[in-house]
C-alpha cells in the first residue's frame, strides 16, 4: 500500500527583540539561531535519507524562511498555503515582553469569556479544519514519499489534538511543539497509521531567548 509521511514543522526562533505578540503581522524573520535550527532540520532529513518530495509553508516570513533550507537541499520550491497560517488573535500587536502581566489587566477580561472557543481568537475547530486540509494537500503532492509542512505552534498543536481525539481547548504551557520540532503523520493510503513527535535540533533549544510567544495566542492559563 502507498505510504506517505507528512512532517509538520514549527518554524525556528523568531527575531522579536521587542516582544511583540506578532501573530499574522508581516515581517518577523528568524534569528541567527533560528536559521541554524531550520538548516539543521534539513540536514537531519538528508542524514536519514528522507524522501522529501514537496515543501509547503505558511505564507508568513518566519515559516517561509524555515522551509527554505530543506527545499534547497532537495531542489524543490517552497509552496505557500494560507491554510497553514498562524491563528488569528485579538491581542496581536501588543508589546508584552517587558510586562508579561499586561494580558491579565481587568480591561481585557471580557475577551476571556469563553476559553473553549476561544473568545480572544480564531476558533479551535476552524484551525483544525484548515490544518487537516493543508496536510491532505501536502500528502497528495508527496504521494508515496514524504512532505515537509511548516506552520506555527498553535495550529500544529490544535491539529495534533484533533487527530488524537482530544478536546481542542488546552493549557498552552503544556504544548509539545518546540521550535523547529516535527510532528509527523504517516499514512498508508488514506489511513493515518502513526503520529510521532521529534526534535531533530533539540540540542539548540537551550540557546533560544526566553521571549513571549509570538504564536498569536497569549498564554492565558
Amino acid at each position: 500500500m502507498n505510504k506517505t509521511i507528512v512532517h509538520v514543522m514549527r518554524h525556528g526562533e523568531v527575531d522579536n527583540p521587542q516582544g511583540i505578540l506578532y501573530g499574522r503581522r508581516p515581517g518577523f524573520g528568524l534569528t541567527e539561531l533560528g536559521k541554524k535550527m531550520v538548516a539543521g532540520v534539513g540536514e537531519h532529513f538528508k542524514s536519514i535519507d528522507a524522501d522529501i518530495r514537496a515543501v509547503v509553508a505558511s505564507p508568513l516570513l518566519r515559516a517561509q524562511a524555515s522551509a527554505a533550507p530543506t527545499a534547497k537541499l532537495y531542489g524543490l520550491p517552497v509552496l505557500s498555503d494560507k491554510r497553514l497560517v498562524e491563528a488569528g488573535n485579538t491581542f496581536e500587536g501588543m508589546a508584552v515582553n517587558a510586562n508579561r502581566s499586561a494580558l491579565a489587566s481587568p480591561k481585557y477580561w471580557w475577551r476571556y469569556r469563553n476559553v473553549f472557543e476561544p473568545s480572544w481568537g480564531e476558533p479551535y475547530e476552524q484551525i483544525a479544519r484548515r490544518m487537516v486540509a493543508g496536510v491532505a494537500h501536502a500528502k497528495a503532492l508527496a504521494s508515496g514519499g514524504e512532505a515537509l509542512v511548516v506552520s506555527h505552534q498553535l495550529p500544529i498543536w490544535t491539529l495534533r489534538r484533533f487527530v488524537e481525539g482530544h478536546h481542542l481547548w488546552h493549557d498552552p504551557r503544556r504544548r509539545q511543539c518546540s521550535l523547529a520540532s516535527l510532528t509527523s503523520f504517516t499514512f498508508e493510503g488514506d489511513t493515518l497509521v502513526a503520529l510521532t513527535y521529534s526534535e531533530p535540533v533539540g540540542y539548540m533549544l537551550g540557546k533560544a531567548a526566553d521571549m513571549v510567544p509570538g504564536e498569536s495566542e497569549a498564554r492565558l492559563a
